[in-house]
């Protein structure tokens, strides 16, 4: 009885087994599942960062070679340029030369046919004013040479008033009486006012027979508009 007592005694006091309550199976193997998954999205997230940096790496290696050839390119064009830059300047230099040689002969060339024109001009109408008897055939041209022009004939003609005239009708109206120019003209002949002036009168004060000096315009001039007046000159010359 006693030993029955012991060992109920002791197997009263013995301490009690500690237990843990067991994890189901199911929770654990969805951890690790998802252990397995995460594992996995930082695989495929580090591979792709991986290639991420590489093509950065070789972006980066494309942008310097295209940056080390411009400049190749660049400082060839600036080597090129240096090497033309003195012909292109000599060339520009003796283009511009010739374009200012050009522009002179042209103004030239257009002074020497102004100078023509206003030297045939003054030459028809002292011409015109002589044939009518001018007193000083000059003077009376520095009068009118204003209202000189030629038309698209080439005939000098007066432009009065903006009305284009015939310069032989026009010097007419001034000789004739009560015009205020007539006082620059000598008085008709006794022959008549359908006489013609003499030979002197026509070819006005200090003014010399053309077919004497040789002035072949002045000569055309005159036998153009004066025939009779011509003839005349003629015969004195011989």
């Amino acid at each position: 009885m006693i030993e029955e007592k012991v060992i109920e005694q002791t197997q009263e006091t013995s301490t009690p087994e500690v237990t843990t309550p067991n994890q189901p199976v199911n929770d654990l193997g969805q951890q690790l599942k998802e252990a397995n998954e995460r594992a996995a999205k930082a695989e495929l997230l580090a591979e792709q960062q991986r290639k991420s940096a590489e093509e950065a790496e070789q972006k980066f290696k494309n942008a310097k070679s295209k940056l080390g050839q411009y400049y190749d390119d660049r400082n060839k064009a600036l080597e090129d340029q240096g090497a033309y830059k003195p012909l292109w300047e000599e060339a520009n230099k003796t283009n511009q030369e010739m374009q200012n040689e050009v522009n002179n002969l042209k103004q030239q060339i257009q002074d020497l046919q102004n100078s023509n024109e206003t030297a045939s001009t003054k030459t028809e109408a002292l011409a015109a004013i002589s044939n009518l008897g001018a007193i000083n055939a000059e003077q009376t041209l520095s009068l009118i040479q204003g209202k000189l022009q030629k038309n698209a004939e080439g005939k000098v003609v007066v432009l009065n008033g903006g009305v284009e005239q015939n310069l032989t009708n026009y010097l007419t109206t001034l000789k004739n009486p009560g015009s205020g120019w007539e006082h620059h003209f000598k008085p008709s002949s006794a022959a008549g006012m359908g006489a013609k002036p003499s030979p002197v009168a026509n070819v006005g004060e200090g003014q010399s027979n053309p077919w004497k000096t040789g002035n072949v315009t002045q000569q055309m001039l005159i036998s153009e508009q004066d025939p009779q007046l011509a003839a005349v000159l003629k015969r004195e010359a011989q």
